[in-house]
């Protein structure tokens, strides 16, 4: 069946060309059409990917009959009305993280993909790559004891890029290390357990207006406690460590955007030499995203099995990015805290 699904790709952004490049690597299906304001800009796109269709209405690509999954590539304040209209429309939907901007958005949204019964992910994609699957694999072992500390981190030079409506680093860079953590919860102490938190943080607001930089401290109900950083206004730096009784698993390759080689976490009891355990595949998180939709679709399923996320998931990531982006923004306003 894969072979005859088709994508249709919303957008023209970076981050579109780099889905575009998974699913020709990945190989199994085909994209049909792309849809863009800018007519220049969407045309030098549908020429650099081969794409044949080219849209500037995009309700009239998201109801082609042509077209089997949408993704959505949009600014985050905008995927809400889409994830709306591609579910409507009785399409497959992968829609960027982060889901939207607020939790009315998001239960909107995910209302409409369960009221339809559509396929649905959120490309949270490093989440797809056999790196993750090989963390849960190892946490699973129970080899370095019961979780007690969390520490995630995204920080990235994107600030000129990113859309103002989209409220900041949060949505953008610090839903990294808070699905990751959100995941490790859950696979440890179950669902109910990994919902119990408070959150505390500090923020600083960028040139936007928007939090440009904020530290999370999250303390959950069952004692264990984590450490999350983001920043979107200077350099590269990723990182993620699991602290448990017996010892610890510190990732040494960005855990945020694994490739086909070169991705390792370290496994360390304390005390003791560290294991490094190395994971090769044949593409990036991108390519394995593309090829879990297919998956699902060839077998209709609605969802992807965890590590990636559930519909239950996406809610569980936005209730805590809002929780963290609203600590964040009361720290600005006690402290006056602007652009440095």
């Amino acid at each position: 069946m894969s072979g005859s699904i088709k994508w249709a790709i919303l957008g023209t952004s970076f981050i579109s060309g780099v889905m575009a490049d998974a699913i020709k690597a990945q190989g199994q299906s085909t994209i049909y059409g792309v849809a863009g304001r800018n007519t220049i800009t969407l045309a030098e796109f549908a020429t650099q990917y081969q794409i044949p269709h080219q849209f500037t209405d995009f309700d009239a690509l998201i109801n082609s009959p042509e077209v089997d999954v949408i993704y959505i590539a949009l600014p985050n304040h905008l995927h809400h009305e889409y994830i709306i209209k591609a579910a409507n429309a009785g399409k497959a939907i992968l829609c960027e993280k982060s889901l939207s901007v607020d939790m009315p958005k998001t239960i909107e949204s995910l209302d409409a993909v369960s009221q339809n019964k559509v396929f649905f992910l959120e490309g949270l994609m490093y989440l797809a790559h056999p790196l993750m699957q090989q963390l849960s694999k190892t946490l699973a072992t129970g080899v370095i004891g019961e979780v007690k500390s969390i520490r995630g981190q995204y920080c990235a030079a994107i600030s000129q890029f990113v859309n103002p409506a989209s409220l900041g680093a949060l949505f953008n860079l610090g839903c990294y290390p808070a699905s990751l953590m959100q995941l490790v919860m859950q696979q440890q102490f179950g669902t109910e357990q990994s919902q119990h938190y408070q959150i505390e943080a500090i923020g600083r607001r960028g040139q936007d207006g928007n939090i440009c930089e904020s530290t999370a401290i999250v303390s959950y109900n069952n004692g264990v406690q984590c450490h999350l950083h983001t920043a979107e206004d200077y350099g590269l730096h990723a990182g993620f460590t699991i602290l448990g009784s017996l010892g610890s698993i510190e990732f040494t390759s960005n855990p945020w955007l694994p490739e086909s080689q070169g991705n390792q976490f370290t496994v360390r009891l304390y005390e003791q030499q560290a294991e490094v355990v190395n994971v090769e595949t044949k593409g990036n998180g991108f390519y394995y995203q593309v090829e879990a939709v297919l998956n699902a679709l060839e077998t209709k399923q609605y969802t992807v099995p965890r590590p990636l996320v559930q519909l239950s998931d996406s809610v569980d990531i936005m209730q805590m990015l809002t929780t963290w982006h609203k600590a964040a923004l009361e720290s600005c306003a006690a402290n006056h805290t602007t652009e440095r």
